[in-house]
């Protein structure tokens, strides 16, 4: 696999961060082809780790240690969904989660 880009998008409070800070809220960044876990991305992108719930890589919610590889398209979802789409959608179980990777 070769090195490339990743789609992000936020959602919520980490995308009215960014627009505070007159950033876009969906960017393209450059991943190694060994990938790098999500939170480094989120990191990079100064968004506080402590408001992160979940990462929907290639539609499926995960943890912020899920390894992202170039192609993948990847969303930052904060902390506040609503109860039942928390569980629905995954982020409950991806909150408890430390490593998706291991599943």
């Amino acid at each position: 696999m070769s090195s490339g880009d990743v789609s992000v998008k936020m959602f919520g409070v980490l995308q009215a961060l960014r627009k505070q800070r007159d950033l876009p809220s969906v960017v393209s960044v450059y991943v190694p082809a060994d990938g790098v876990p999500a939170h480094h991305i989120a990191v990079d992108l100064g968004l506080p780790l402590d408001q992160i719930e979940g990462v929907f890589c290639n539609h499926t919610v995960y943890g912020v240690d899920r390894i992202i590889r170039p192609g993948d398209e990847v969303a930052f979802v904060p902390y506040g969904t609503p109860g039942p789409h928390r569980y629905f959608l995954g982020l409950y179980k991806a909150g408890k989660s430390s490593n998706p990777e291991s599943e």
